[in-house]
């Protein structure tokens, strides 16, 4: 083909010759033909017709053209498969379009010669199998194996063969992956034709490169594609037979397959130690990942169909196989010398990040034993029951793997093979301790799914299982062991660390039998003390160990020695305390003082220096995840120390801000230092405001909308922000008002944080009334309110009617009735108070309904409840107010003023018995008890409704009192509720709204008879 020319975009048609031009401009090094074709493939993915012309013999399956173009083109149809291949996307691919593309797909398929190509066709067509089959594709897997059946009996498709093999294994990937239960039953449905083709096959495969590594001969190049093949095979039939049955063990077929598959790995493992030296390279390599893919099958046989594993044929001698080469492997690993950056390497000893076969083969060893143990001592968690048989074959795998596996000889050769090879330091291990002290340190301190990826954490787990459920069996050998080692010159330092490891992982299990107190002042002091070479491994050690017992069993007269050790270990002075050991102490230090039984005054007389080196170290160090880990230290003991913290806070303060700097990008590490900050601020209270120039910036930034700041800072900076608003005095500075206008973006967000962003309106409003009632932010605020009634669930709608409560309280207590008239107004003008009432009516109108023609109310109890508590607080404010207000937010036209109070009150009387809370039940009590000042028909005429309330109200409050010495009518002593400790001013604030309202929020019985009064005098004159 020609050149590509570049057109413009409204004169390129949807052609094949112009789709090769842009896929060949797409796939050059010029950057501006890169773009122009891109958006143009781009433009063309949602025109009819453009996957099959991305696929026929134009593009694709034209082997001739450029394989950059090939490449690109089948690219462009498998991302297009992910978006509009679903019936319901949009411009969702047609379905003869679909069935166009289908047709070529297992041809172009297996006649692929180019590897990457043939893996990305593989990949698309898995795709398509996993939407189209079985309804739309019902021939897909069947033509798959009629591929197989015949390209295996031939020499001359061999290609053939191998590519259906490829395809096969992702269709099995994406079906046995897939949430539905129809394409894991479809799946299912096909499993027993494609294991009895792909089982022969694996055989006769198996024996003709079997033949060639025992015999010899010149075709090696046979013998490397039949190994390729095998290898194929054993991938697609570990799938199927972990997915595709189930209950494994009850097919003929896979039990087969199984005691073959235990055969084959002893003899490829016999290859490969002792044979290797007569095989090429590349057939070395192919047997080794024959082994990884078997073990990969036994271990996912064990961990997804436990019961099957247990009764597939000699399943336990299978194991015990696995442990005595473990085991073997463990006589290599490690070393016995404490000395860093020797040249020796053990077996297992790689510095690269693959490990050696050997080793990821022992892992599985050390794995598999973990899931024996889980389905005997965790069987609800390991088990599924279906149906009566699969319980019955529970039990009995439970029975077989307790008596012929798990027996006391096997155990203790694996606790002592654990704690004596695997918890020993290898010379890679000092080695990268030296080179990478950072590094290393984090790959110690590995979380999560780990520890299945290498041998020592996956040892340390094992040893935890070992001693919980075998700790009869155990607990004597680890304290003869451990007793042997005790004295400060007793054993090497790798073997104290080892034992050490045990005695910190098995803190929860020996505490009864180990006096520890005695032992950190007998031995780990004076061990401490030590100064020789290899010795700061075991003051790692021994930061870990104590970390490990601190909540377990630790006196509270030793506390302070552990706090002097830790100030000890951190010390930078001293060169036993490397990089690693001051690492490892720092961020061990958290679960010293995060601990139950932590008291502050134990930690003061330490709190300065190991703040200062905490703070020192952090510099120090260059790692984002080793700067979170010590900083999350300094902030939890920032929370315990509480207001302790005020006279170090200078050392904390100054190094926050520049780390932010530092940071960039770093936006985990950045959530890390506001957390800090946050604590900070809550434990210093009042005494905090002299940083808020520091943290208020931090709080804009993140606030910004749109910024990267928001998008990854969002949830701490409002924390942030709450937690300043909380502990400020009063008055608010203008830096921290003029944050206040951000509130209005949060609101818009529409998430979780919108709660956050309502408590911290709430705080503005009891720090800064005035600025917050002031014109401006009060409408836009009453906005906004409005906006959120319906837009939000029914927990946060509580939210929104309490930050409106607070806002007339505070207005009353500002400027009396005259400023409760102008929130009157607003919430008239913005429409809150309107749809207040508009949810109240809805509601009146459907009680009135009943049946089957009921009518839905718009609201429901809660927030119904949350209305009226808003209506309640307007009546306290001023009774005339409420009334104006009412008449003008009226959700009925033209109605009398009469009229809709009647519906409203009727309601209100309605709903009171609804009230769950005493204080809802007393607010709105009082509330409709000073309608009575009003002096209006529409009240006067409920005195008997009212009564009821008054009743039910002063009853509830009164009930218990001379258990409690008083009744809750009254607040006789609110100064009696402040507390001693420090608290925060905004904790004052809300005290003093609470009992500085006018009138006060209690049934204040003596204004009860100039309402009767009221009441029964006659009506005035019109």
């Amino acid at each position: 083909m020609n050149q590509p020319i570049e057109l413009p975009p409204e004169a390129n048609p949807l052609t094949a010759q112009l789709l090769y031009q842009a896929l060949h401009s797409a796939a050059s090094t010029n950057q501006h033909q890169i773009q122009s074709s891109t958006q143009q493939l781009q433009r063309w993915e949602t025109q009819p017709g453009y996957y099959t012309l991305l696929q026929a013999s134009d593009i694709f399956v034209d082997q001739s053209l450029a394989r950059e173009v090939r490449y690109l083109a089948i690219i462009q149809l498998k991302n297009g498969i992910d978006k509009y291949w679903r019936k319901t996307a949009s411009n969702a691919v047609s379905k003869d379009e679909k069935a166009r593309i289908r047709t070529r797909l297992l041809e172009s398929g297996i006649n692929e010669a180019d590897r990457p190509l043939a893996l990305q066709n593989a990949v698309l067509i898995a795709k398509i199998v996993r939407f189209e089959f079985p309804l739309d594709w019902p021939d897909a897997i069947t033509s798959l194996i009629d591929i197989l059946r015949a390209s295996s009996q031939s020499t001359t498709s061999s290609l053939h063969f191998s590519r259906a093999l490829l395809i096969l294994l992702h269709v099995a990937k994406e079906l046995s992956t897939a949430r539905l239960q129809r394409s894991r039953t479809s799946l299912q449905s096909v499993t027993p034709e494609i294991i009895h083709v792909l089982g022969r096959a694996y055989i006769e495969k198996v024996a003709h490169w079997r033949s060639f590594v025992q015999i010899g001969g010149d075709d090696e190049g046979g013998a490397l594609e039949c190994l390729e093949q095998s290898l194929l095979v054993i991938k697609v039939l570990r799938r199927l037979l972990i997915s595709g049955f189930e209950a494994p063990n009850r097919d003929k077929d896979v039990r087969e397959l199984w005691s073959l598959s235990r055969q084959h790995f002893a003899d490829f493992l016999a290859l490969v130690l002792h044979n290797s030296s007569n095989m090429s390279t590349d057939v070395v390599d192919y047997i080794e990942e024959h082994l990884l893919q078997l073990s990969k099958f036994h271990l996912e046989m064990a961990r997804t169909h436990p019961a099957a594993f247990a009764l597939l044929p000699e399943s336990t001698e299978l194991v015990r196989a696995y442990w005595s080469m473990t085991a073997e492997f463990g006589e290599s690993f490690g070393t016995q010398s404490s000395q860093p950056g020797g040249t020796s390497k053990a077996l297992g000893d790689d510095d690269d990040d693959d490990k050696p076969p050997m080793e990821r083969l022992s892992l599985v060893g050390l794995l598999l034993l973990r899931a024996c143990i889980k389905m005997v001592f965790s069987p609800t968690q390991t088990f599924k029951y279906r149906r009566p048989e699969d319980k019955e074959e529970q039990k009995q795998s439970v029975e077989l793997i307790r008596t012929h596996l798990l027996t006391e000889q096997l155990i203790r050769q694996v606790m002592e093979t654990v704690v004596t090879r695997f918890f020993v330091f290898r010379p890679s291990d000092l080695r990268e301790w030296q080179d990478e002290p950072e590094e290393w340190e984090q790959r110690g301190e590995g979380e999560g799914d780990a520890w299945e990826y290498s041998i020592r954490p996956c040892s340390e787990k094992l040893f935890l299982d070992l001693m919980l459920n075998f700790k009869e069996m155990l607990v004597p050998s680890l304290l003869q062991v451990f007793h042997s080692v005790g004295g400060p010159e007793s054993g090497d330092v790798l073997s104290k660390d080892s034992v050490y490891t045990a005695l910190g992982l098995a803190a929860s299990v020996v505490h009864q039998q180990i006096d520890f107190d005695s032992f950190i002042t007998s031995t780990l002091l004076t061990e401490l003390q030590i100064r020789k070479p290899g010795y700061n491994i075991l003051r790692r050690r021994i930061a870990i160990l104590l970390s490990q017992w601190i909540s377990v069993r630790i006196s509270a007269a030793n506390r302070p020695v552990i706090y002097r050790i830790f100030q000890h270990l951190l010390d930078r002075q001293d060169e036993m305390n490397d990089e690693v050991v001051r690492v490892t102490a720092g961020r061990h230090f958290k679960n010293i003082v995060d601990d139950w039984e932590f008291k502050t005054a134990d930690l003061l007389p330490f709190t300065p220096a190991i703040i200062a080196r905490l703070m020192a170290l952090i510099e120090e160090v260059d790692l984002t995840e080793t700067k979170m880990a010590l900083l999350n230290t300094v902030s939890v003991m920032v929370e315990r120390l509480e207001h302790h913290i005020s006279p170090h806070a200078e050392r904390i303060v100054t190094l926050l801000p520049s780390l932010w700097e530092q940071s960039g990008e770093e936006y985990l590490l950045k959530q890390a230092i506001l957390t800090t900050m946050t604590r900070l601020i809550s434990s210093m209270k009042d005494e905090s405001r002299r940083y808020h120039h520091l943290f208020l910036p931090l709080i804009d930034r993140a606030m910004e909308p749109g910024s990267d700041e928001q998008v990854f800072l969002l949830d701490d900076a409002l924390e942030l922000w709450a937690t300043i608003l909380t502990q400020t005095p009063s008055p608010a500075s203008p830096q921290l008002l003029a944050l206040a206008p951000h509130l209005f973006s949060a609101f818009e967000l529409g998430t979780e944080n919108l709660r956050k962003a309502l408590g911290i309106t709430e705080s503005y409003v009891l720090l800064a009334p005035a600025y917050m009632l002031a014109d401006e932010m009060r409408e836009r605020l009453f906005s906004s309110a409005a906006n959120l009634l319906n837009a939000v669930k029914v927990e946060s709608s509580g939210l929104v009617t309490s930050l409106m409560e607070i806002m007339i309280r505070a207005a009353e207590g500002l400027g009396g009735e005259s400023a409760v008239e102008i929130i009157g107004q607003s919430l008239v003008s913005q429409g809150f108070l309107g749809k207040i009432l508009d949810a109240l009516r809805g509601r009146w109108e459907a009680n009135q309904t009943s049946g089957p023609k009921r009518s839905h109310a718009p609201v429901d109890g809660i927030v119904e409840t949350d209305y009226y508590g808003v209506l309640a607080r307007l009546v306290l404010a001023s009774p005339r107010v409420f009334v104006q207000a009412v008449e003008a937010a009226s959700p009925v036209r033209g109605q009398a003023l009469g009229e809709t109070m009647d519906w409203i009150l009727e309601g209100w009387f309605r709903h009171f018995g609804n009230m769950a809370h005493p204080n809802q039940r007393k607010l709105n009590c009082l509330a409709l008890t000073r309608m009575l000042e009003s002096g209006e028909s529409w009240i006067l005429g409920r005195l008997q409704e009212l009564m009821t309330v008054w009743t039910d109200v002063v009853g509830e409050l009164s009930e218990g009192a001379e258990e409690r010495g008083g009744d809750s009518l009254l607040f006789w002593d609110p100064e009696g509720l402040k507390p001693t400790n420090p608290e925060a001013p905004e904790d004052e604030r809300r005290r003093h709204v609470r009992f500085s309202c006018l009138p006060p929020p209690v049934l204040d019985l003596p204004i009860c008879p100039k309402n009767i009064t009221i009441l029964t005098s006659p009506p005035p004159p019109n």
